[in-house]
């Protein structure tokens, strides 16, 4: 009896001590009895629609050999079924399988339990979802920043693209991710373009694109630039350099860089305005500059998309040389391409040059009118020139023999003629340095070594600049300088002026306020001009003396300079033409000018208009009197 009862204890803690096996589903289930799939629903439902439907969990859980097992398991290898897919994963991109943890395993782009054959629209591979499935790594910014992916938002640029769109629209052969980015025939060899049997390598991307657009890539491979790839020369592009990577949108698009008025300034002239690649394939400069400047580049430049553009003539895939007798641009084959646009179009007439001198035209007869017009021009405008300094001249004496009040010394004259000749330079050569592509800065500058004397012309007018307002600071110590500061300082009068002149201007008051030596439009200009020559001083030492500067202050701080110092100078250029200019030349009660900036002088009755309450002029007033 008592071997009995130990018998029975042994048996039973052999059973209680003895691990369980799995032996189907149904023992998985005992746990996993909840949500499992990714897409939603219990482990039924996720397996239900799967591609793995047939298979129990331990086909790929294998590393389950007891129950309960532990936490955390190794993940099925699905090499053990799809043994060539994972021979071909070696890499993904420019890592290596085992090198990177980063680098997607199966799961993270088939999904687990709920696994679907791409051609399912729930299927994470499905081409619909695939932007969606890559995007998940290729727009993480962590990790396209720790593995230097810096390209964008690609996967929204891509759905924005003609094929995205296409695809998600639900033409299921309009290119995906994989379509471009698989080499060698299978999706799980992705290589990166640096590697010589990548799909998106630079020789290769001809290849990856014809796919699709065979007839095209024919044409690419007969064409100059076909051939050159060919040959191994990096610098010939491929169709991304032209159509984009990512985000190619149709031609039809006035966004699309090979769109009609875009495809010469926006994807021909980058290659063809290289000096670099001009001089390497002996290839002649300035065929931007000759079209822009013709017919057909002007009618683009306004819009039109049916003048004749770079592909028009050269061809948009077979681009080849005038020497290639195929060639649409070849002597005996112009007049066909020319017609189509011109029909019937004269052998002489589509032989006419197009690439040559820049001009509106360059055929012998219009470069001969183009000649005359332009000595024409000269003796034309020079003659309305000669005749309007003539009668400026004359206009100004006529004012000189008039009483005069001297408005100003000749060390106030001297003062203005230096900050008038230093502003104005100043501003010339600092515009030209923002717009030094603009033709006006290239008739100033263009010549050879002409950039790095405007620096030198600039930094001399500053110093005149502020030579001047010293100047002026030890005028304003002498007596008359105190004079001058007190008289043109603001007062609470000036702002009922400037409210009275508005009424009176507008015909609400019958008479204009009575100003004395200065009114509120002279004392605005003054103090803007004082705030505004400090503030290009400091900023213009600060950019001039940039290396000093940077040691003293944080990053950024010269940028802040730059953005004060050149819109201010907008400001202060504006100003002087809209506010000065005005007042002094075009005002109808000054015009031709007021003569004072190179005489000191002005007439008595101007200055009794102007500044009736001046109480020096009272007090003096006659020819030759002045207020002291």
């Amino acid at each position: 009896m008592r071997f009995l009862n130990c018998s029975l204890v042994f048996v039973i803690c052999i059973v209680l001590w003895t691990p369980v096996f799995p032996q189907d589903n149904a023992d998985c289930l005992d746990c996993h009895d909840v949500a499992v799939g990714e897409v939603g629903g219990t482990y039924d439902s996720a397996m239900a629609f799967s591609i793995h439907v047939d298979l129990d969990c331990t086909d790929c859980h294998t590393a389950i050999e007891e129950l309960p097992h532990a936490d955390s398991l190794a993940k099925p290898l699905c090499g053990d079924c799809h043994a060539e897919e994972a021979d071909v994963y070696q890499w993904h991109g420019r890592l290596k399988v085992e090198e990177c943890q980063d680098i997607p395993c199966c799961s993270d782009c088939h999904g687990k339990h709920d696994i679907l054959p791409s051609s399912a629209k729930n299927s994470r591979v499905n081409p619909l979802h695939l932007p969606e499935t890559c995007g998940r790594c290729h727009e993480d910014i962590d990790l396209t920043t720790k593995h230097e992916m810096l390209y964008g938002k690609t996967i929204q640029l891509y759905q924005s693209s003609v094929h995205g769109k296409a695809s998600l629209g639900g033409v299921y052969l309009a290119a995906t991710c994989n379509d471009c980015h698989s080499s060698g025939g299978t999706a799980h060899k992705i290589l990166g373009p640096g590697n010589k049997e990548s799909a998106i390598n630079h020789f290769n991307i001809p290849h990856t694109c014809g796919k699709c657009h065979k007839n095209v890539e024919m044409d690419f491979w007969e064409g100059i630039h076909g051939k050159k790839v060919a040959r191994g020369e990096t610098d010939s592009p491929v169709c991304t350099n032209c159509h984009g990577e990512h985000g190619i949108i149709s031609p039809s698009d006035p966004r699309s860089q090979v769109s009609p008025t875009r495809v010469a300034e926006a994807t021909c002239s980058p290659c063809h305005e290289s000096a670099f690649l001009n001089e390497k394939y002996g290839v002649p400069s300035g065929r931007l500059e000759t079209w822009v400047d013709s017919y057909h580049g002007l009618k683009s430049r306004a819009g039109d998309v049916t003048v004749a553009n770079c592909a028009s003539c050269h061809g948009a895939h077979r681009i080849l040389p005038h020497t290639d007798p195929t060639s649409s641009i070849y002597p005996d084959n112009l007049q066909k391409t020319c017609g189509n646009c011109h029909p019937g179009i004269s052998l002489a007439m589509a032989e006419t040059p197009i690439h040559n001198t820049p001009g509106i035209s360059q055929t012998p007869l219009a470069s001969l009118i183009a000649n005359v017009y332009i000595i024409m021009i000269v003796l034309v405008i020079g003659v309305m020139v000669l005749h309007w300094l003539i009668d400026l001249r004359k206009q100004i004496h006529l004012v000189n023999l008039k009483k005069q009040v001297k408005r100003m010394t000749w060390n106030e004259v001297w003062q203005h003629f230096f900050l008038m000749i230093s502003f104005i330079t100043l501003t010339v050569t600092g515009f030209s340095l923002r717009f030094a592509e603009a033709g006006w800065v290239q008739l100033l500058f263009g010549w050879e070594g002409g950039f790095p004397v405007r620096g030198i012309i600039h930094r001399v007018a500053a110093v005149i600049f502020i030579m001047t307002t010293f100047w002026h600071l030890m005028y304003l110590t002498t007596r008359r300088g105190h004079l001058f500061l007190k008289d043109i300082f603001p007062a609470k009068k000036d702002i009922t002026q400037f409210f009275g002149m508005m009424l009176y201007n507008l015909g609400v008051r019958k008479e204009m306020p009575r100003f004395g030596r200065f009114s509120y439009v002279e004392k605005a200009e003054y103090w803007a001009l004082v705030w505004g020559s400090v503030l290009m001083i400091v900023t213009g030492f600060m950019l001039w003396f940039d290396n000093i500067a940077i040691q003293w202050f944080p990053k950024g701080f010269l940028d802040v300079m730059l953005v004060i110092h050149y819109y201010e100078a907008w400001l202060a250029a504006l100003a002087i033409l809209v506010w000065h200019m005005y007042s002094t030349v075009f005002s109808p009660n000054v015009y031709p000018m007021n003569p004072s900036w190179f005489t000191g002088k002005m007439p008595e009755e101007w200055y009794q208009h102007e500044h009736p309450e001046d109480p020096e002029f009272k007090k003096n007033a006659g020819p030759e009197k002045q207020p002291e």
